[in-house]
C-alpha cells in the first residue's frame, strides 16, 4: 500500500485551516505541520523571559508578544509560531485579523530535544531572511543558555553567548540586558 500525497496549500488556505483549528500549525512551501507540547522548564522559561525582556524596557515602545501570535517569514514560504517575538516599531500585520507579524525585530525560541535541530538550521537560516529582523535567540531549556544571533551592518550575523546562571544577556536591538538568574528563575536542571 502507498501512501498518498497530500495536497499542497497556499497560503490563503492554511491560514484559514489554522485560524480554525484548536491547536497551532506551521506552514512550508505548501505544506502545514501540526506544532509539538512544550515541557514543564519550556513553560517555565517563556513567561520568565518574556517579564525580563518586558521590565528590562522600561518605557521602551517595543512590545513582547507570545507564541499565540503568528510570524510569516515569507509570503509563499515560512509561517512560524516563534515562543517570544519583540517588535520596536508599529507591528505590521498581514490583514485585519491582526493574527499574523511581518516585521519581528527579535524572535526568541527556546530549545527542546525535538526541535533544536530545526530551530538552528532551517528555522534560524529562514529567520534572518526577514528584513526587519535584528537579533534571533536560542534558549537551552537544559542548562542556563542564551545564544543571541545580531545582524551586523554587513549584512553577517555574529553569535553571542551568555552562559551561566550568573551571566547576563545582551538583547543590543532593544537596548536591553537581561540576567540568566530571571530567565531560569524555578527551573531544575537534570543532572548529566
Amino acid at each position: 500500500m502507498s501512501a498518498h500525497p497530500q495536497p499542497r496549500l497556499t497560503p490563503e488556505e492554511y491560514l484559514e485551516l489554522d485560524r480554525a483549528s484548536d491547536v497551532r500549525n506551521e506552514y512550508y512551501n505548501g505544506h502545514m505541520y501540526a506544532m509539538s507540547g512544550g515541557s514543564l522548564p519550556h513553560a517555565i522559561i517563556i513567561p520568565n523571559l518574556a517579564f525580563a525582556i518586558r521590565t528590562a524596557l522600561g518605557k521602551s515602545s517595543c512590545v513582547v508578544m507570545s507564541s499565540d501570535l503568528r510570524v510569516r517569514v515569507s509570503p509563499d514560504g515560512l509561517y512560524a509560531y516563534p515562543d517570544l517575538s519583540v517588535v520596536c516599531s508599529e507591528p505590521k500585520l498581514l490583514d485585519g485579523r491582526k493574527d499574523t507579524l511581518l516585521n519581528p525585530t527579535l524572535l526568541i525560541e527556546v530549545l527542546s530535544p525535538s526541535t533544536e535541530a530545526y530551530d538552528r538550521g532551517f528555522k534560524s537560516a529562514q529567520y534572518r531572511t526577514l528584513e526587519t529582523l535584528q537579533e534571533y535567540a536560542l534558549v537551552s531549556q537544559s542548562e542556563p543558555r542564551v545564544e543571541v544571533f545580531r545582524r551586523q551592518s554587513s549584512g553577517d550575523w555574529l553569535l553571542s553567548e551568555a552562559v551561566g546562571v550568573e551571566s547576563v544577556c545582551s538583547f543590543d536591538s532593544l537596548d536591553a540586558r537581561v540576567k540568566l538568574s530571571e530567565i531560569y528563575a524555578n527551573v531544575t536542571f537534570e543532572a548529566r
